[in-house]
Order: C-alpha cells, then sequence, then structure tokens
C-alpha cells in the first residue's frame, strides 16, 4: 500500500473517531479529547498532502542544483500550515481544559447532560 494513501485513510479514521466521540460521548473531558484527535486526524491530512515520493526536505542544500532541488522536494506550505495548526491548537486545548475545569467547580460533575440541562 503507497504510504501516502495509508496517511489518508488514517487521518480518515481519525476524524470518523473524533466526531463520534464528539458527538455521542457525555463527558466534557473526552468531548475535548476527541476535538483534539479530529486535530490530529487534520493535521495528518495536510502532511499526506505534502509528501511526495523520494522528495528532498524543503530545506536548501548548497551541493544540490536549485532546479533539481525545486523540482524534487516535499511541498513546504501543508507543513509549515501544520506547524502554526499545532501551536493554535495546543492554546485551545488549554483553554478548553480551563473551561472545563470551571464547569466542574460549578456544576460538581463533567456531564453534559448535567451542564447543559435547564432548569
Amino acid at each position: 500500500m503507497d504510504l501516502q494513501l495509508a496517511s489518508f485513510i488514517t487521518a480518515g479514521a481519525l476524524v470518523v473517531l473524533g466526531l463520534y466521540g464528539f458527538f455521542f460521548v457525555d463527558n466534557v473531558i473526552k468531548k475535548v479529547i476527541a476535538l483534539s484527535i479530529i486535530g490530529n486526524g487534520i493535521n495528518l491530512t495536510l502532511v499526506a498532502m505534502g509528501y511526495k515520493e523520494g522528495g528532498y526536505v524543503p530545506i536548501y542544500i548548497p551541493t544540490i542544483e536549485f532546479q533539481i532541488f525545486s523540482k524534487e522536494m516535499a511541498y513546504p506550505l501543508p507543513q509549515a500550515l501544520v506547524l502554526t495548526n499545532i501551536v493554535i491548537e495546543a492554546s485551545m486545548l488549554a483553554v478548553m481544559l480551563a473551561l472545563s475545569i470551571v464547569f466542574y467547580k460549578k456544576y460538581k460533575t463533567l456531564k453534559t447532560s448535567v451542564i447543559l440541562k435547564e432548569d
């Protein structure tokens, strides 16, 4: 099996698993983990899109001619997007976990059915 195809299949499985956890699990922490899994699946999709069989790392190497290097290197844009997304996702994860602590202090539970229950 091709490495890029296996990466796309794995990314799809991660997104489906994350969506299942987000919509069908009744715990705030587990929902946060499910959102993180969805983000990891999207990151894997972006990295797989930038993959090039036999390609060079997109860092300029002086011993290789520029024309050959530019044709054979992997695409750097998806890698830059993934690095940016990792930083943003880490910040969002910290905020979501802080909100779950606030929910626990207020409602004494992390069940979404209790937290979203209207009085």
